[in-house]
């Protein structure tokens, strides 16, 4: 009997510990639930509100700066002077621009061939282009295949240097920089930027360059990414949709209206006069490519995009690409606003305008906004509200 009534205490003592802590809890949501956590929550909904209505109103903004494009035909052939670059008989090529065209890589086994051979296949007169590949690979195996790469190109006759650096200090800016420091740059008009897996078409350079050549003003002469790998997975079909409308909406608005638009890092050529007068390559942030076109635009220069042409490049296929790809683009824009944001208040080169549409637009909305009601939003707000109703229907019939 003794041990029939110990057996049916133990449950009773430990029900009793367990109404007990209930019940404390309960005071204690009943005390901080009024104060603290409905204000707090109300709070971050009302700023979920205001920035969705930020990004609603640039949305609409855009749209209709598009469709006047479309509407009136604004092409870039009619906003800039466009024609083909003639041949001179007394001059011969040297009536070409010197034209440097830079590969920088890590580590790209499986695309190296493929980049190298499409630069390669570029037309433009031998004499007047120069290709030049960064290689900042670790791996031995993987330098000793590029240089075997180049080496077989250069003995087809095509003027190809290959580069490497004892370190890699700035990564694919350092590498860029380092480039640019070669002598035989000092010999070049304009540079022309493709990563390691992106393959442009053979007349790139015949549908860019004259846009710098009869316009003095341009620095830049963007164009359009084609994504070959976009149908492999839904990631990256997404990311697909993601980068169409960046590339359709935001770079073709900032184009057509500022002439300000945030490089893409690769498939554009530069007026390396402009890139020098806007102090070069920096690696003070991870968007270098970003922190390139504000310090030009700054400067007075402006940008064309070329939707029209369109260059093959791959997406990232796995999450651990795409989730450090995502977080250079989110944490980059931040990092950069905060150290240019009272240069650029303080320009005295670019209208109010432009400054309003580079802050605000460009970076505020687009940069900062866009990812912070993303993560507030879908990462703070819709649990807690979840949990929040949860914890009150467990702990107020108490």
């Amino acid at each position: 009997m003794d041990r029939l009534s110990s057996t049916t205490i133990l449950p009773d003592t430990f029900q009793g510990t367990r109404d007990d802590f209930s019940m404390q809890m309960a005071v204690i949501w009943g005390q901080i639930k009024a104060p603290l956590i409905v204000p707090l929550l109300r709070l971050t909904v009302i700023v979920c509100l205001i920035m969705s209505l930020m990004l609603f109103i640039e949305r609409v903004y855009m749209g209709i700066v598009i469709m006047l494009v479309k509407l009136f035909g604004r092409k870039p052939e009619r906003r800039y002077k466009w024609e083909p670059i003639k041949d001179d008989v007394e001059l011969g090529n040297s009536a070409y621009p010197m034209v440097l065209v830079q590969i920088p890589m890590y580590n790209e086994r499986e695309v190296y061939q493929l980049s190298i051979g499409a630069a390669c296949g570029l037309s433009w007169p031998s004499d007047r282009i120069i290709i030049q590949v960064l290689d900042d690979s670790t791996d031995p195996t993987i330098k000793d295949l590029v240089e075997l790469e180049c080496q077989r190109w250069a003995s087809k006759g095509i003027n190809i240097k290959y580069e490497i650096r004892d370190n890699r200090n700035g990564y694919k800016a350092g590498a860029l920089k380092e480039g640019m420091k070669r002598s035989y740059v000092k010999h070049c008009d304009y540079v022309v930027i493709f990563d390691a897996d992106f393959q442009p078409e053979p007349d790139f350079l015949w549908r860019t360059i004259p846009f710098l050549v009869h316009n003095p003003e341009l620095a830049l002469v963007q164009a359009r990414w084609k994504f070959v790998n976009a149908d492999e997975c839904l990631m990256t079909r997404m990311q697909e949709m993601s980068l169409d409308y960046h590339f359709t909406v935001e770079q073709e608005v900032g184009s057509s209206t500022y002439a300000f638009f945030g490089f893409n890092g690769t498939a554009g050529v530069w007026r390396i006069a402009a890139l020098n007068e806007a102090g070069g390559w920096k690696d003070r942030t991870t968007v270098e490519d970003m922190d390139l076109a504000v310090r030009a635009s700054l400067k007075g220069w402006k940008f064309l995009y070329l939707g029209s042409l369109k260059v093959k490049n791959e997406l990232p296929s796995t999450l651990k690409a795409y989730r450090y790809q995502q977080h250079r683009w989110s944490c980059g824009p931040a990092n950069l606003f905060r150290k240019m944001v009272m240069e650029i208040i303080t320009n005295k080169k670019v209208s109010s305008w432009k400054k309003v549409h580079v802050i605000y637009s460009f970076f505020v909305v687009r940069k900062l906004v866009a990812h912070i009601v993303t993560f507030i939003f879908y990462c703070v707000v819709l649990p807690a509200t979840v949990l929040i109703a949860s914890l009150i229907g467990l702990l107020d019939p108490l």
